[in-house]
């Protein structure tokens, strides 16, 4: 999931959206950060590398207030904007007012604050930053709106809260979902568990949770597959869990100790998928090659995980792979003398050294770096984390003047978590509807088809892609796998089937949006088999 970064941005541009700001003044009250924060913002700096640096700044009283300013600011912006345009008698065009402005309504219309203090602590704000010009008009709208709460809160919840062009995008893709779908992106999202199942059950760290006063919620996704090489469909059950209310990692029992992750529901899905895809591929396999070999040497079966960083979906992989239980799928023996099992080795790449970095660190917390890998008797797997542009990197390294397509063809299986706008994600990270713009999707578009291009001549025929993106914009999803296929003959689109419980079927694939407050965020998944040409 690269939702820092789009195809619009220059390297150097997406660097500094990851980094904390160096020029962000974190002095003067509470509300006067939270503005500072929002400039920042605007300015192209990211949620994620702006909110350490303001909470760090506060004493711990003031945290809980300035996150809940922050994030609820940022999530009504665009409807607030509209309201502030509505009050105001002439265009309010300074960025310094119109933050503070707004930051002012989310405390009256949002956070229940009390109106004399809102008002006040707002329009001292606009001194602090120096726009004290502006307080009488500040303290005119806040003390207008005051009057009437109710009203003024109906009208600013009536309609979506995304920039025009979104709003029109999704009314296009998704009409019958539209109402429920913009409104559901207006609030926060629900935090769900992974568990490690190669250590403990996610029923038994569930009651860990309930004897630590922590109250969960047991989902099950159910999926299904159409695998062309066979009569059956195959079929998994995935398990997260949901909290009941969000908590600090701090407070979650054995999290430093790496049993459990947070991880959205629908983001769980993307190991089991192409794990059980490929465990067909390898039942077939072994009957049709193996039947008279089983003491032979065995094959190293080849996997890579593109655009990997921060690394959950990486991480869930090496779980299931490393899991010696009955909720393992795809599991192998080296001593498994009646089915002589392969070894692995897993590839995981991704373009900036900082987020090869955050891939190391969350390995590192679950126990599953190569050091931890070698010394589980259970699996015999390589893992290797390279950073390389996944448009023009190849997995073949030996060297070659021309290599053909079969010399390319190395991999059994490729997990492409793709580049995308992130607009799935927005209840996570609401920043994405300031910093992302109309003309990113076909740039985005476009760096996607090249990385498609690029990995796919080096998927063994039989291999699989699983294609993922944390999108919900059709152009980037199924309008993106009907173009590729259209391109590639060899790749057939399998299909899901009515076993699945989640996400909207599509043309090639499955939607899933966030609609309400239980719900995961927005995934789309296509699964790609390379045919015989």
């Amino acid at each position: 999931m690269r939702h820092n970064a789009t195809a619009s941005k220059s390297a150097n541009t997406r660097n500094n959206q990851n980094k904390p700001s160096s020029n962000l003044k974190m002095t003067g009250s509470v509300r006067v950060r939270v503005i500072r924060t929002l400039l920042a913002i605007q300015q192209g700096q990211s949620l994620s590398s702006v909110l350490d640096p303001l909470l760090n700044s506060l004493h711990e009283g003031d945290k809980g207030f300035a996150h809940a300013l922050l994030l609820t600011t940022l999530r009504q912006w665009h409807a607030l904007a509209r309201l502030l345009d509505s009050l105001a008698d002439k265009p309010v065009d300074e960025i310094e007012v119109r933050t503070t402005i707004q930051v002012g309504l989310v405390q009256l219309l949002y956070l229940e604050v009390a109106d004399h203090a809102a008002i006040h602590e707002t329009v001292e704000a606009a001194k602090e930053i120096e726009f004290a010009r502006a307080s009488g008009l500040v303290n005119a709208i806040l003390r207008k709106v005051a009057k009437n709460t109710n009203k003024f809160r109906k009208k600013c919840d009536k309609n979506h809260s995304l920039p025009n062009w979104l709003a029109h995008q999704l009314k296009q893709d998704w009409s019958d979902e539209y109402a429920a779908l913009t409104q559901g992106l207006r609030q926060p999202a629900p935090m769900f568990l992974r568990v490690n199942t190669a250590v403990k059950s996610t029923n038994e760290y569930q009651q860990i949770l309930t004897d630590a006063d922590i109250s969960t919620e047991l989902v099950e996704l159910s999926s299904g597959l159409q695998l062309t090489d066979t009569v059956k469909t195959a079929t998994l059950l995935t398990q997260a869990l949901r909290l009941e209310q969000s908590t600090a990692v701090s407070f979650l029992p054995q999290f430093a100790e790496g049993v459990a992750s947070v991880q959205d529901m629908h983001a769980q899905l993307a190991a089991p998928l192409i794990e059980l895809a490929l465990t067909n591929k390898l039942a077939k396999d072994t009957q049709i090659t193996d039947k008279d070999s089983r003491n032979e040497e065995t094959s190293t079966i080849q996997l890579l995980d593109a655009c990997a960083a921060p690394g959950g979906k990486l991480a869930h992989w090496l779980e299931l792979l490393t899991a010696d239980n009955k909720s393992s799928l795809f599991h192998v023996k080296p001593d498994d003398s009646v089915n002589k099992a392969n070894s692995i080795r897993l590839t995981a790449i991704d373009n900036e050294a900082p987020r090869i970095k955050r891939i190391h660190e969350n390995l590192e917390r679950l126990n599953l770096q190569q050091q931890n890998l070698e010394n589980s008797a259970n699996t015999d797997i390589k893992l290797d984390i390279v950073c390389a542009d996944a448009t023009t990197w190849q997995g073949n390294s030996e060297p070659k003047k021309q290599k053909s397509n079969q010399d390319r063809a190395i991999f059994d299986a490729v997990l492409l978590d793709s580049p995308c706008t992130a607009t799935g994600v927005i209840r996570r990270h609401p920043d994405i509807s300031l910093l992302r713009h109309e003309e990113d999707i076909a740039q985005t578009v476009q760096l996607q088809a090249q990385i498609l291009d690029n990995l796919w001549p080096q998927i063994k025929v039989g291999g699989y892609l699983l294609y993922v993106t944390c999108s919900i914009l059709k152009q980037e999803n199924v309008e993106q796998m009907q173009d590729f296929t259209a391109r590639h003959p060899d790749a057939t689109a399998i299909e899901f089937t009515k076993e699945c419980n989640w996400g909207i079927e599509q043309a090639i694939g499955r939607q899933c949006l966030p609609i309400d407050s239980a719900s995961g965020d927005g995934f789309y998944y296509a699964l790609l088999q390379k045919t015989a040409q």
